[in-house]
């Protein structure tokens, strides 16, 4: 049963910024907040504790390698020893932590999913952005770029903290060991203190200007890569739903053709992104290659000088490579920082459609004359007032006289195709703005519009029958009844199987069905858009006695072409299109 809603309020249409954090910070304040930060400190902890153990590990390679040059076999069994318990210390660590960081990604996801769920299916904004074209793909959007989102933000920020504390730690332990390096410029001494932190420094800034100068193109490339990704896997789900329409009209050719053409811009793209790649690639291998020799080379003067051992030679490239890993985070993690950055710009872009749902209403031509006002009164009639209709572009289509729907009244709507009787039915259940005027609806009533086509969820045939309401809403025996009414006898005994009823019924079989479901829901308004358009002339006269006989106190507004109906119905509406119309047409 679907209700009428009001209009969104000015302040719902203004522009809202969506930023990247204003997408992060909703679940960290939200209820469920201390399960998260309990999560976060938990793993914050584990990695610190990691972060410990390579110092640690940092020391007892100097103690190795200094061990294994002095041949100490005493010291040998020692250090071995150390070294299973700190390993073993890691693995756990690593284990749990990565587990506790699953947990703590998939509660988060869990959470934005709900939240864009509620978002984009309340106040019909699901309707409004398919048929503005606000946005494309909103599926692919809530399952796989909030997985992405909350999965791919958690793993950055822990990333990013525990590099921090990596390179505090590490940079004192290169600072002491390393010692200043002195040379002579024109016979003036020059001293440089900690200077290989200083040359891990400046190698890995070189590396990320010339890393972000490669591949800053790949954050477009690959948002657009999501895209068409999307829209071929869209493309695909649309031929398997309408398998047998496409196998009638025997157009597989013209789907494959269809199906090739959107793969194809998957492939245009992915050449680009190939390209890029292939150029940051070079870049990133080149300097993961040259860090290897690079500490090495730094540190060759003083310690052929005798000023440190090979051990804490070893010990000074093992802690160069630590800190220039951490000065290189935005290298390593550039790749991962493309995709986010692209995730996020589709989330934006999504949560702003969502969060502005008449952003096109209101700078359509259609509504410069302030569109279509819905408002509920206390009154048990359904009225309109001066109601022009228009198209989305503000071309004028039709001007609907004023009427006053009453409780028990039957109107028959009539006009031309293409005259916008299907266009006032969406305006009377609130989904089409678009012109002027206005209508008054009942607070409390209840509505149900029923089109030519009537969704059938895939499930059980109950819940089919029941929908919107949950199946449980309503006695076997009553569904039952419902069916026997419609004459959909071969049914009844199969309430409970699950399948997918709109493959499973004929076009008939679906019309009477959705008559049984008004029979269920009685609703005080019902409104017949071609509802019976594929039926017989027997059933089609058997439904509407079936409503006329249970719904004596419900309004019925029907749109219909056939004569036959006239006499179920005690009033007209001529729905004609404009001068302007007819001219353009």
């Amino acid at each position: 049963m679907t209700n009428l809603t009001p209009r969104a309020t000015p302040d719902q249409n203004e522009h809202h910024k969506i930023t990247a954090w204003s997408l992060i910070k909703p679940y960290w304040v939200s209820e469920e907040r201390w399960v998260a930060w309990g999560l976060l400190v938990a793993i914050i902890a584990m990695n610190l504790a990691v972060v410990w153990i390579n110092v640690r590990l940092n020391d007892w390679n100097r103690d190795f390698y200094n061990a294994l040059q002095n041949k100490d076999a005493k010291q040998f069994p020692h250090l071995l020893m150390i070294f299973t318990a700190l390993a073993f210390a890691f693995i756990i660590l690593a284990v749990y932590g990565r587990y506790l960081r699953q947990m703590l990604g998939f509660r988060w996801r869990q959470w934005l999913t709900t939240r864009f769920l509620n978002e984009w299916l309340g106040q019909g904004a699901f309707y409004r952005i398919e048929r503005d074209r606000l946005a494309d793909n909103p599926d692919q959007r809530i399952s796989d770029d909030l997985q992405s989102f909350a999965t791919t933000t958690l793993s950055l920020t822990l990333d990013l903290l525990s590099t921090v504390v990596t390179l505090v730690s590490f940079i004192m332990i290169l600072w002491s060991l390393a010692g200043a390096l002195t040379f002579a410029v024109g016979g003036t001494p020059i001293t440089i203190p900690g200077y290989m932190v200083w040359a891990a420094a400046l190698y890995a800034v070189f590396g990320s200007l010339v890393i972000q100068k490669v591949g800053h193109p790949l954050v477009s490339i690959n948002y657009q890569q999501q895209k068409v990704e999307a829209d071929f896997r869209f493309g695909l789900i649309r031929l398997r739903e309408n398998a047998e329409q496409i196998a009638l009209y025997d157009g597989m050719d013209t789907e494959r053709n269809n199906a090739q053409g959107l793969f194809h811009h998957i492939r245009d793209n992915w050449w680009r992104v190939m390209k890029y790649t292939k150029r940051l690639t070079f870049v990133l291998s080149f300097y993961g290659q040259i860090a290897i020799i690079f500490p090495i080379v730094v540190a060759s003067p003083r310690y052929f000088a005798g000023a440190f051992t090979f051990g804490v030679l070893m010990q000074i490239s093992s802690a160069f490579g630590t800190v220039s890993d951490s000065f290189s985070w935005f290298i390593n993690s550039y790749a991962t920082l493309v995709e986010w950055r692209a995730t996020v710009n589709r989330l934006r872009e999504f949560a702003r459609v969502v969060h502005s749902p008449r952003l096109k209403e209101t700078v359509s031509p259609a509504t410069e004359h302030g569109g279509i006002n819905l408002h509920y009164v206390d009154d048990n009639s359904l009225t309109t007032g001066h109601l022009k209709l228009a198209l989305p572009n503000g071309t004028p289509l039709s001007e609907v006289r004023d009427i006053a729907i009453k409780p028990g009244s039957r109107w028959l709507v009539r006009g031309p195709s293409g005259a916008g009787k299907s266009t006032l039915i969406r305006a009377l259940a609130g989904l089409w703005p678009f012109g002027e005027g206005s209508i008054d609806a009942p607070v409390d009533a209840r509505m149900m519009f029923i089109p030519q086509q009537s969704y059938l969820p895939i499930g059980t045939l109950k819940a089919a029958l029941t929908y919107p309401s949950p199946a449980d809403a309503y006695s076997d025996d009553d569904c039952r009844e419902a069916l026997r009414a419609c004459r959909l006898e071969d049914y009844v005994e199969r309430l409970h199987e699950s399948a997918h009823w709109t493959r499973v019924l004929s076009p008939g079989e679906q019309q009477r069905l959705a008559g049984a479901r008004v029979l269920l829901h009685k609703p005080d308004y019902l409104f017949l858009d071609e509802a019976t358009s594929a039926l017989d002339p027997d059933n089609e006269n058997r439904l509407y006695k079936l409503f006329m006989e249970r719904l004596p106190k419900s309004a019925i507004v029907s749109v219909a072409h056939r004569e036959s109906l006239a006499a179920y119905h005690h009033e007209t509406l001529e729905i004609e299109r404009t001068p302007e119309e007819r001219v353009a047409a």
